[in-house]
């Protein structure tokens, strides 16, 4: 009877968390992951030697702690993964709390690490940024609301949704580290799409961005920069943008060569933002064809899965960790090659950083525990079953 109500029964009552984990996870969105990570130690062990001897570190020690965060991320992920989506919605309420507590109290803590804007906590041995973490729960958050929005008497959880969404991208931006908050609205918007959006409001949005935009650019010597220097027909090569693109053009189809490659001697984020660069200059364009696929393959499988998801909760936070996670691989590699302006953003699983690998494993595991396979009737066989009625 459950079979003829709910579809195809894909586990056994009673059967043991990993095996059971094993048979309904998305293997193929868990292997993609675990090449990028191959590939992002791949790529440190390229990267990372000049700014190890410039800060009088051993030669791999950065590489030595991007293993380790990747294992931390790995382990998160993993654990994540295996929860139901109810214990994922509940840990992700409590931190966005706990992120969005961190976060406000940034400009009394926080240090900027000479780098102009105040979004790290250091701890002596690492530094936390909290933003990273502020994404996935965010994402968790907004779609807890929107799916409550649609049950009987619900509370009005698209607007409040969006008031959450206005009041992150406005801390955001006074750090300032207007990608974050470009991605948090960008997150939002998607989620509220698939919930059935307002073609109206999101014109309006899209106005209010523009605006926003405008406002930044006349009050923000930092904003209006990089705006500037993304606008500018020319490219001056003394700066990361010239060198990355430079590197770029130097690698060609299959790269100079392991080991022989310069950009990574002129940029102080060869690791991390333009770690893009390090990739094609070395290894040419057909890494970055294997790694834009990778990403493609995660983002595709995802969707493809939660399109047949029948609860909403489930299909607006997948859609919007899945979402937010390949426009920020699109953002750093856009960035490399000058189709959008300068923005210190990472390449998920690939650059260097404690913070934005662990807080990837998380959306990544809470990814994966959404779009496991689970006993219920997917959209597909309810529309059948009322096709033949």
């Amino acid at each position: 009877m459950t079979e003829m109500v709910y579809g195809t029964v894909p586990i056994r009552a009673g059967d043991p968390v990993l095996p059971r984990w094993w048979r309904t996870v998305d293997k193929w969105t868990m292997s993609c992951v675990l090449m990028l990570f191959g590939i992002g130690l791949l790529l440190g062990l390229a990267a990372s030697p000049p700014l190890a001897a410039k800060n009088g570190f051993d030669a791999f020690h950065y590489v030595e702690r991007q293993a380790i965060f990747g294992a931390m991320a790995l382990g998160v992920m993993l654990l994540v993964s295996m929860m139901s989506p109810d214990l994922v919605r509940r840990l992700g309420v409590l931190g966005f709390v706990a992120a969005f507590v961190a976060l406000l109290m940034l400009p009394f803590l926080g240090t900027d690490f000479g780098k102009g804007a105040v979004r790290w906590y250091s701890l002596g041995f690492a530094s936390v940024q909290p933003s990273e973490f502020l994404k996935p729960a965010f994402v968790i958050l907004a779609a807890w609301l929107m799916s409550a929005a649609q049950d009987v008497n619900g509370p009005p959880g698209r607007a409040l949704s969006l008031a959450v969404a206005l009041v992150v991208v406005g801390f955001l931006a006074m750090q300032p580290d207007f990608g974050q908050a470009a991605l948090v609205l960008f997150a939002w918007g998607v989620m509220y799409f698939v919930a059935g959006a307002s073609l109206i409001l999101l014109v309006a949005l899209a106005g209010g961005v523009i605006v926003a935009g405008m406002v930044a650019y006349q009050n923000s010597e930092h904003f209006a920069r990089r705006i500037d220097g993304f606008l500018s027909p020319e490219i001056d090569p003394r700066t990361q943008l010239g060198y990355a693109v430079n590197a770029i053009q130097e690698g060609g189809f299959f790269g100079v060569g392991v080991g022989e490659g310069q950009v990574k001697w002129s940029l102080p984020d060869a690791h991390t933002d333009f770690i893009i660069a390090v990739a094609a200059e070395e290894y040419g364009l057909i890494l970055v064809l294997a790694i834009i696929m990778l990403y493609a393959m995660i983002v595709l499988r995802s969707l493809y899965r939660l399109m047949r998801e029948r609860d909403s909760f489930i299909r607006l936070a997948g859609t919007g960790l899945v979402c937010m996670f390949g426009v920020q691989a699109l953002i750093n590699m856009g960035v490399a090659v000058k189709l959008l302006p300068a923005k210190g953003m990472t390449l998920p699983f690939v650059s260097y950083g404690g913070s934005s690998i662990i807080a990837g494993g998380i959306a990544v595991g809470a990814l994966m525990a959404f779009t496991r396979t689970r006993p219920q009737g997917e959209i597909g066989d309810i529309l059948r079953r009322r096709g033949r009625r």
